[in-house]
């Protein structure tokens, strides 16, 4: 490390003790909690139904897997989107499912069902709930694998930039926190290794031309809607279906969630009080993310 490095990361640290001593809880940053609760496990549609998702309308098909909520849309072969709770209440050690994904049997009938093998090996099988959010149990895990929670995805995006802000979501749970996450699909054509590409298996599954995410930050505790006020940290991200993009720096795909509810036509947090969404929802997170900083909030 470089000597004027070592003396910001010292500096930094200071601060940080600082903060600690100097601030009362009501000034401690949201995903900086100190609060003595356990992490537990909460609804996972907790911030509401974005497409108002119901059982009457295959395109917007709600399905409650337990382990997350989705928003389904058969005529694509993707979901609209997928909500869950991640704290550290749903981490264990079980094992990464390794068989092939898996078709949706419980789907009603006449409802179009997407296949391992509707894939091709342009496009990854890219989850919207990660498997690691959820690895308590083998059957948890199993179920981040049911193509219901599954959309084509660049290889790129998905092993690279995608995967590490799903990582840095669970550091954020490692600082007794816990996070609401709602990740959804957006548009037609996308990049893969052979270029743009609209649907695959004769137009069974369709290729979102971006994948986006929001992720509300807490403290560890209970009453969470009621604890969301204009303080909190709320992340929002838009990310093109592109093989090409940024490798590593996904902080430069955030974007506001009232971008995204413009793109989408969603009413995203709508469990949230509307003055509180307001505020939350207009701005974008501007919290440094750095390799060496992650595990700070300035």
């Amino acid at each position: 490390m470089h000597l004027n490095s070592l003396a910001r990361l010292v500096s930094l640290k200071a601060f940080t003790i600082a903060l600690s001593v100097g601030c009362t809880p009501h000034h401690i940053s949201p995903d900086r909690a100190d609060n003595a609760s356990s992490p537990t496990r909460d609804a996972n549609l907790t911030m509401g139904n974005p497409s108002e998702a119901a059982n009457t309308d295959f395109t917007n098909y709600l399905i409650d897997q337990g382990t997350y909520v989705v928003g389904y849309n058969a005529g694509k072969g993707i979901p609209n989107w997928v909500s869950w709770h991640l704290s550290n209440a749903w981490k264990g050690t079980a094992s990464r499912y390794s068989g092939r994904f898996i078709t949706n049997t419980t789907l009603p009938t006449g409802m179009s069902r997407i296949t391992h093998d509707d894939y091709s090996t342009d496009f990854d099988r890219g989850h919207l709930c990660p498997s690691d959010d959820r690895d308590s149990t083998a059957v948890e895990n199993r179920s981040t694998f049911l193509l219901t929670n599954v959309a084509p995805q660049a290889p790129r995006a998905n092993r690279q930039t995608w995967y590490r802000l799903e990582d840095y979501t669970r550091k954020l749970i490692d600082q007794r926190n816990k996070c609401y996450i709602i990740a959804g699909t957006y548009g037609q054509g996308g990049m893969g290794d052979k270029g743009l590409v609209q649907k695959l298996s004769d137009g069974k599954l369709t290729i979102p031309a971006a994948f986006w995410k929001v992720i509300v930050v807490l403290p560890v505790g209970d009453n969470d809607i009621q604890r969301i006020n204009d303080q909190t940290r709320v992340i929002a991200v838009w990310m093109p279906n592109d093989k090409v993009i940024s490798s590593q720096k996904w902080a430069e795909f955030r974007v506001s969630v009232d971008y995204i509810e413009q793109r989408t036509g969603y009413n995203l947090l709508s469990s949230v009080a509307e003055e509180v969404q307001r505020i939350i929802e207009s701005r974008q997170d501007k919290t440094v993310i750095n390799s060496w900083l992650e595990s700070y909030s300035l």
